[in-house]
C-alpha cells in the first residue's frame, strides 16, 4: 500500500520535510516547484508510514485503498509523474531557516495582511528565533484569499487557517484586525515602531477585457462574484442578474471552473457549506442552465489546473461539454507523445473523454477555445456578447493569438471577466503600474532600482497572481531570508517606539480594533450559528456585526 495525493492538495510542502523517504516531489528547492498543480507521492517508494497524512494541513492524502470513488484516478495520476520524472535521491539541498543570534536584540516586524503569503511569512520568521510580529488587516477577520477567495464547496482547503492559527497563539504575535494601513496608520508610523515591514497583500483588483460595452450592468468581474459567494463585506450588497438561463465567463483559469461550478451546483448542495446565505438565497432563484467559458488560446493552453478540471466530472446532472473538432491533430500527437508533460497529459486525456460524452443533462458548462469577447451589448443592460474566433500565428516571441472576421453573437445577462487579478497601489510604497506589482528584488522593495529600506513585499504583490496557497511558502522564506539578511548586517534601523506604543497608537485611532480574542469571539461565533443550522460556519458579512461578535 502506499499513499496518494489527491485534488486538495495546495502545495503547502509540509509533507515534504516529514517524509523519511524524501519520495515526494516536487520540493520547494526543485525549480518546477513554483508552477506545479499539485504535489505527488512515489508509489514505489512510500514505505506507508503515514507521516505526510499528519503533515498535510487540508487533508489531501490518502492511502491508495481507501481513496474515494471520486478520486480514485489520482493513483494513477501520482503513479503517471514519476513515470515521467524518476525519483532523485539527491540530498535536499535545503538549508534550515538561519536563526537569528540570541546577543541581537529582539526583531520586529510588521506584517500588512493576514493571507497566506502573510501567514507563511509570520511562520518563517516565527522560526528565527527572537521575533516580534504585528499583524495587520483591514477586515475584522484575518486569512485574506483563504477565507474568502476560496470556493465554499472545497472548504478543506480552508483547513490551512488552522495550521496558522495554532501557530500564531504565542505572545509573540498580535492581530490588529479592522485596522487599514495607509488609513489609520502610516508606512512611516509603522517603521518608527518595527524594523520592517512586509506588505503581503495581494492582488485585490482585476484585468480589464478593453472591449465596448464593458461598463454595462451585468458585466463583473470574477473577483466580485467570488467576493460576494464568499460573504466578502464589501460586497454583500452586490446583485447578480440570475434571470436569463445563460453565463458567459471569459477565461478559462481555476477561478472561471469555480464560478461555473457555483453557478451550476444545487444550492441544497451549497447550503452545507460556508457559502454566504445572500448567494445560496439568490441562486435558489436562478434560472441559469448553461455556463459558457471562453479561452482565447488552444486546449492545450488553457488555464485551468488538471485537478480542478477533473472535479468538474463530480457535478451532478451538469454535462461537461468539449467541441469534438478541439481534440485536433496536436491533442492527439500531445497525447501519443511519451514526453508530453504528465500534467498537461492529464488535462488532454480529460478533454478528449468530456468531447464523447452526452451532452444531454439538466446544465451544461460549455467550454469554447480560441474564442475572445469582441463586445457587449444591450439596450440597458448585458443581453448579449459579440465573440471573435482566433487563430495561432507564430511571431519571434511565439505563437499568438489573433482574431479572424468569424464573429458569433451569444445571448446572456451575466458576463464574468476572469482574465486575472492585479495588484492595487499602496500609500507610500513604490508600483509599478504596467505589471500590477510592487517592484522588488527577491522580496526587498526598490525604487527606481535603489532598495528602500525596511520594506519588503510577499505573495501576489510581490510576484503577481500566480500559483496556489502553498505556493506562498517558498516565496515567503525568500523574503524573509532577505529581510533576516540585512537585519543581522546592520541595515534595518533600529525602531525608536517600543510595541506597546504601537498598540496605544493603534487603540487611540481605531476604538473598533478587533485582537487575537476578538477574532476567536467571531470565530466562535460563525461556528456556533453554523452548527445550529447543520453549516461548518456561518461567516458574518457586515463588518458591524463582526465587531459586535469580537467585543461579546
Amino acid at each position: 500500500m502506499a499513499y496518494v495525493i489527491t485534488q486538495r492538495c495546495c502545495n503547502d510542502a509540509s509533507c515534504v520535510t516529514e517524509c523519511p523517504v524524501d519520495c515526494i516531489r516536487p520540493r520547494p528547492e526543485d525549480p518546477e516547484f513554483a508552477t506545479a498543480e499539485m504535489l505527488h507521492i512515489d508509489p514505489g517508494t512510500c514505505i506507508d508510514c503515514g507521516a505526510c497524512v499528519e503533515a498535510c494541513p487540508v487533508d489531501a492524502i490518502y492511502a491508495d485503498d481507501d481513496l474515494p470513488t471520486r478520486l480514485a484516478r489520482y493513483a494513477e495520476i501520482n503513479a503517471a509523474y514519476f513515470a515521467q520524472n524518476p525519483l532523485d535521491t539527491t540530498v535536499s539541498s535545503a538549508d534550515p531557516p538561519q536563526r537569528l543570534p540570541r546577543d541581537l536584540e529582539t526583531l520586529r516586524v510588521a506584517i500588512v495582511g493576514t493571507g497566506p503569503a502573510a501567514c507563511y511569512a509570520a511562520e518563517n520568521l516565527l522560526s528565527r528565533g527572537n521575533v516580534e510580529i504585528e499583524m495587520f488587516d483591514r477586515l475584522p477577520a484575518p486569512w485574506g484569499l483563504a477565507r474568502y477567495g476560496v470556493a465554499p464547496d472545497h472548504f478543506e482547503t480552508r483547513r490551512v487557517t488552522d495550521m496558522f492559527a495554532a501557530a500564531f497563539k504565542r505572545d509573540a504575535v498580535r492581530f490588529h484586525l479592522n485596522v487599514e494601513v495607509g488609513r489609520d496608520i502610516s508606512h512611516a508610523e509603522l517603521l518608527a515602531h518595527c524594523h520592517a515591514v512586509i506588505y503581503a497583500v495581494g492582488a485585490s483588483s482585476d484585468r480589464q477585457l478593453g472591449v465596448p460595452g464593458e461598463d454595462l450592468p451585468g458585466c463583473w468581474s470574477a473577483t466580485e462574484f467570488v467576493a460576494w459567494y464568499n460573504g466578502h463585506p464589501d460586497s454583500a450588497d452586490y446583485e447578480f442578474d440570475f434571470s436569463g438561463e445563460r453565463a458567459v465567463i471569459v477565461g478559462n483559469g481555476n477561478v472561471a471552473l469555480d464560478a461555473a461550478r457555483i453557478l451550476t451546483t444545487d444550492p441544497d448542495q451549497l447550503a452545507a457549506t460556508d457559502i454566504a446565505v445572500h448567494a445560496i438565497e439568490a441562486l435558489r432563484r436562478s434560472n441559469i442552465r448553461e455556463v459558457v467559458l471562453l479561452g482565447r488560446r488552444p486546449l492545450a493552453n488553457a488555464s485551468f489546473s488538471g485537478p480542478e478540471f477533473l472535479a468538474l466530472s463530480d457535478l451532478p446532472d451538469t454535462a461537461i461539454v468539449i467541441d469534438p473538432t478541439d481534440i485536433d491533430d496536436g491533442v492527439r500527437a500531445a497525447l501519443d507523445d511519451p514526453t508530453t508533460d504528465s500534467a498537461l497529459r492529464l488535462k488532454l486525456d480529460l478533454a478528449t473523454d468530456y468531447a464523447k460524452r452526452d451532452r444531454s443533462a439538466d446544465k451544461r458548462i460549455v467550454f469554447r477555445f480560441l474564442t475572445s469577447p469582441a463586445a457587449l451589448s444591450g439596450p440597458d443592460r448585458v443581453r448579449s456578447i459579440d465573440c471573435v474566433r482566433n487563430e495561432m500565428h507564430p511571431t519571434p516571441d511565439g505563437l499568438v493569438a489573433r482574431p479572424t472576421a468569424e464573429v458569433e453573437t451569444i445571448e446572456t445577462s451575466l458576463v464574468l471577466r476572469a482574465i486575472g487579478y492585479r495588484g492595487k497601489p499602496i500609500p507610500d510604497v513604490p508600483f509599478d503600474e504596467a505589471a500590477g506589482v510592487v517592484p522588488n528584488d527577491h522580496g526587498r522593495v526598490v525604487d527606481a532600482g535603489t532598495p528602500t529600506p525596511g520594506t519588503y513585499v510577499a505573495g501576489w504583490i510581490k510576484r503577481g497572481p500566480r500559483g496556489v496557497i502553498g505556493s506562498n511558502r517558498g516565496d515567503a522564506e525568500q523574503t524573509v531570508s532577505a529581510l533576516v539578511d540585512d537585519f543581522m548586517s546592520g541595515q534595518l534601523s533600529a525602531p525608536g517606539q517600543d510595541r506597546e506604543a504601537l498598540a496605544a497608537l493603534i487603540d487611540q485611532r481605531c476604538p473598533d480594533i478587533v485582537d487575537r480574542d476578538g477574532w476567536t469571539a467571531i470565530d466562535r461565533a460563525e461556528k456556533a450559528a453554523g452548527a445550529a443550522a447543520g453549516r461548518p460556519r456561518m461567516k458574518f458579512t457586515r463588518v458591524a456585526e463582526m465587531v459586535a461578535a469580537a467585543r461579546s
